[in-house]
């Protein structure tokens, strides 16, 4: 397998967590056992949809490190559940973001934990991912960049082979997936009301696949799955544009391309940000990808989040 994964920024590779925040279990008493809780949720879920679309269109890093929190800081999240009675499962997951800004260089590093059971109680989930950005600035203009990430399935080559559909799910599936990619970043505008940077970069990815099937079609037993290794290189090239036409209209304006032997990619979003008053915000936004291997080469989205507090 030789596609490499398309990198957005130098700046968009890092686990996002927020401040640990404990609210309520129950939306109102009662509202658990009759599925006003689940709703509730659910408008919580779109509402932290929409505040993360708003949010990505800010772009921390579009005027560089000057406003940049400096020394050693990060954070950590940990999550669990486990259900017996009808269903018999349980599921963990651990994220934390270690960072380190010191004068020019700025550094990150995340990692991912997951794990889970299905309703059986056997394992289905067990995966690692670290992930590392750096950046060091040489001006205001110039910087370098660096991104790392590695992943694990522990579970890439555990299934029964004797279910064709299970080892047919299983074929293909990484079972480690590494990859590192470094270059130069411009800003070639960089004012209050207008901020361009471009970068470009080659990476390397290595890969580890699974296959779950010999060269007759017959399935092999997960202890004998052919590993197949791999690495490739690729080339990327990112552009990150922003106007503010004033207090309330900025526009956005995000292209990434990607070359590999594998197949080339291609990825544009434009976006319209409006804030029609301090309780009314728009985003409108239109996303295009191109990949070249693909029957259909061409997916556009049309997105659409608006905030209205009273």
């Amino acid at each position: 397998m030789k596609k490499l994964s398309l990198i957005a920024s130098a700046s968009a590779l890092a686990i996002v967590i927020g401040a640990p925040v404990f609210a309520q279990t129950e939306f109102s008493t009662g509202a658990n056992i009759t599925g006003v809780g689940g709703v509730e949720d659910r408008i919580e879920d779109v509402e932290e949809a929409v505040q993360d679309d708003f949010e990505r269109s800010q772009d921390t890093a579009r005027f560089g490190p000057a406003d940049r929190r400096t020394g050693t800081f990060g954070s950590i999240a940990l999550t669990y559940a486990g259900r017996s009675g009808n269903y018999e499962n349980q599921d963990f997951s651990l994220a934390g973001r270690l960072s380190n800004n010191q004068g020019p260089f700025q550094q990150s590093i995340g990692l991912l934990l997951e794990y889970g059971e299905d309703n059986d109680g056997e394992t289905d989930t067990k995966r690692t991912s670290v992930i590392y950005d750096g950046s060091y600035y040489f001006n205001e203009q110039l910087y370098a960049f660096v991104l790392g990430r590695a992943a694990v399935d522990g579970m890439a080559n555990d299934y029964d082979a004797t279910d064709l559909d299970e080892a047919a799910d299983h074929d293909g599936r990484l079972k480690r997936d590494a990859f590192l990619g470094f270059g130069p970043g411009y800003r070639v505008i960089n004012n209050d009301t207008t901020a361009w940077r471009v970068q470009a970069g080659v990476g390397v990815r290595y890969t580890h696949t699974v296959r779950a099937f010999d060269d007759l079609g017959d399935p092999i037993p997960d202890e004998d799955a052919r590993i197949e290794s791999d690495t490739s290189v690729g080339y990327i090239v990112s552009s990150r544009f922003y106007h503010k036409f004033n207090d309330q209209f900025f526009l956005t304006n995000d292209t990434d391309y990607l070359t590999s032997d594998a197949n080339d990619i291609a990825w544009n979003e434009l976006g319209l940000n409006f804030k029609m008053s301090d309780a009314l915000a728009t985003r409108v936004s239109y996303k295009t990808e191109y990949v070249s291997d693909r029957a259909i080469r061409t997916d556009n989205t049309l997105g659409v989040s608006l905030v209205y507090g009273f």
